[in-house]
């Protein structure tokens, strides 16, 4: 026999200690502390998110936007439920019986054991009815909504719902039954408007019934609210921007060109706020979905128009860069341009100016000075590099390209380059091929929102800070630092004067912008027809005021509206007259605009 060797004694005596150590920790906790047992028997721990309210939004003033309001969500861990009054439930909710079948066999299966909400955005009534039944398997969970206590700029805000499964496996802070930002400023500040989750560990009896805080809520963590936002939206001109485009298909943006703060940014139609709202907005989404004027549809910063005549201000300050045009050069205008194809203009008096050629938006002078652009020999013509170099200058005034705004749905719109055309025309063409180009029509492109930028830059004589819509975020010092910097254009400052000039006498002394004239607010602005294959001439105006330091800059583009000033210019002024003196002395013009309809077959149609 092998007697056992000091390790191995050593081993044998440790194995023993161990096994002892286990068998007595068993025996108190069985028979000698009951606590253990009666948390088995009595008691389980229910892991509870803990939702932070989402931050807050006001306009530049301080006025609420968008508010959170208190709110609840039914949840239900299948495995827990036991029978219950599926006709109470239904009746407190305000669903059918059938509704409530669905939610259950949709929580099973997703998971039997894990909690599923099945009904959300409940009011705290509801949630006091439901309290008072015990229904087991079923609980409340506090959450907030949001409320919009001035049913403005619906597109402009956003909407917020649950997230989906998508973005579930891309950003790991998010679990089924989650809300999340799906567009405007709800989207594009989610990370600080959202806030962070926090947790409440709660004993619950086998009933489901609260017990209290596990251990006294030390393993809880408090939610942190979002943080709140304040916009550069003016929430009373947003208002009657939107009240001025009634029965209007465009967009209005306005803009404080010496910070690039969107003080409007209207989309018409748009929709009441809170219609996307609680139970109701699946439906409500689906209702705004089918209407065939598509009020869901951001047009300030997704719609591609042709510019129109506003684009002649570009085409102009490009010939007097390069040296092909002088402010006192004089070109004729028969009719239009009478070249090739040419291009029809309206009657006035010729030649004219740069100056006299911007007021009264004469076609034949800018094409003139487009060709001129195009053919220089400086350049080898359009083809070896006139093109290329006015493709450079449009972009370098934000257009073709996103302008990099806090907007998340932002286009880029479209400024076509010579590759585009070689293929069309299979490099056989030259600037006669274009020559619709030079005044805002052809292949171009443009938001409402380049527009306005394009207004900022002509105010600020060759610049413009790139175009957001908020103001400041509790908590931070300041916003992305992007939005604080100067974007130059090419041209040199010295040549923005005779537009600015020819701006102000369009308006003001004799010109196409005649209608947006108000006495002592020095209004500078330029007229825009823009050509519509659809239907009637689609109507913009795009304007700044005051002539110097000016403070706001507006533009209009109402589609079908025909002429540049009789829909557009009316409706920027007033918001200019509004801004700058804090009233409108024209009750009248207010009254026709609001009043103002337009038909737009091709829209309508399409709902039949």
């Amino acid at each position: 026999m092998n007697i056992p060797s000091r390790r191995q004694q050593i081993l044998y005596l440790g194995l023993i200690l161990v096994v002892l150590v286990l068998v007595g920790r068993l025996f108190w906790i069985q028979v000698v502390d009951s606590s253990y047992k009666e948390y088995a028997r009595n008691n389980a721990m229910r892991y509870m998110v803990q939702y932070p309210s989402r931050g807050e939004v006001y306009d530049r003033n301080g006025e609420f936007l968008v508010q959170s309001t208190e709110s609840y969500d039914l949840m239900v861990i299948p495995r827990d439920v036991e029978p219950f009054d599926t006709v109470f439930l239904a009746e407190t909710l305000g669903v059918t019986v059938e509704d409530i079948r669905k939610a259950l066999d949709k929580a099973r299966r997703y998971s039997k054991r894990r909690p599923s909400m099945i009904f959300k955005q409940l009011p705290k009534e509801v949630k006091f009815k439901l309290d008072e039944r015990h229904l087991v398997g079923f609980y409340t969970q506090y959450r907030t909504s949001r409320t919009y206590p001035r049913k403005i700029a619906g597109n402009l805000l956003g909407y917020i719902n649950e997230v989906d499964e998508a973005t579930i496996k891309r950003d790991p802070y998010y679990r089924m039954g989650d809300y999340i930002g799906k567009s405007g400023i709800e989207k594009s500040y989610e990370q600080y408007l959202r806030g962070k989750k926090g947790v409440k560990v709660e004993l619950v009896d086998v009933y489901g019934m609260p017990k209290g805080s596990y251990a006294d809520g030390r393993y809880d963590t408090l939610p942190v609210p979002g943080e709140a936002i304040t916009c550069t939206i003016d929430a009373d001109l947003q208002q009657l921007a939107e009240e001025l485009m009634a029965g209007k298909i465009g967009s209005v943006v306005a803009i404080e060109p010496a910070t690039g703060e969107i003080l409007v940014m209207a989309s018409s139609p748009s929709y009441d706020p809170d219609k996307l709202v609680g139970r109701d907005l699946g439906n409500n989404y689906m209702e705004l979905l089918r209407n065939p004027r598509h009020p869901l549809f951001n047009r300030a910063v997704m719609s591609r128009y042709p510019p129109g005549s506003t684009f002649k201000a570009v085409t102009g300050l490009i010939g007097l860069e390069e040296g092909v045009s002088r402010p006192e050069d004089y070109h004729p205008c028969s009719g239009g341009y009478t070249v090739g194809r040419g291009v029809k203009c309206h009657t006035h008096y010729s030649p004219m100016n740069l100056v006299q050629a911007t007021a009264n938006s004469c076609n034949a002078y800018f094409c003139y000075v487009f060709r001129d652009i195009l053919d220089n020999r400086q350049y080898g013509g359009v083809a070896k590099g006139g093109f290329d170099m006015w493709y450079d200058y449009v972009r370098s005034f934000g257009f073709g390209r996103k302008l990099e705004s806090d907007f998340w749905d932002e286009l880029a719109g479209y400024v076509p380059t010579k590759e585009f055309y070689d293929r069309r025309y299979r490099s056989r063409w030259n600037s006669l091929t274009v020559i619709s180009l030079a005044i805002g029509q052809g292949e171009l492109g443009v938001t409402p929102l380049q527009l306005a930028n394009l207004g900022a830059t002509i105010a600020n004589r060759g610049y413009y800070y790139i175009p957001h819509v908020v103001k400041k975020i509790a908590g931070h010092d300041s916003i992305d630092t992007r939005f604080y910097r100067k974007n130059y254009t090419k041209v040199n400052p010295k040549y923005f004067e005779p537009i600015v000039e020819g701006m102000w006498e369009g308006v003001n002394v004799a010109g196409t912008g005649g209608r947006a004239s108000v006495p002592g607010l020095n209004i500078c602005g330029k007229t825009g027809t823009a050509q519509n294959p659809n239907g009637a001439d689609h109507s913009t105006f795009l304007c700044f005021a005051p002539r110097y330091d000016p403070k706001i800059v507006v533009s209009v583009y109402v589609e079908h509206g025909g002429f540049g000033g009789s829909a557009a210019a009316p409706i920027a002024s007033l918001l200019i007259e509004q801004y700058l003196t804090d009233t409108i002395r024209r009750p009248e013009l207010v009254r026709q605009m609001k009043e103002m309809t337009i038909a737009y077959p091709m829209y309508d149609k399409r709902g039949k």
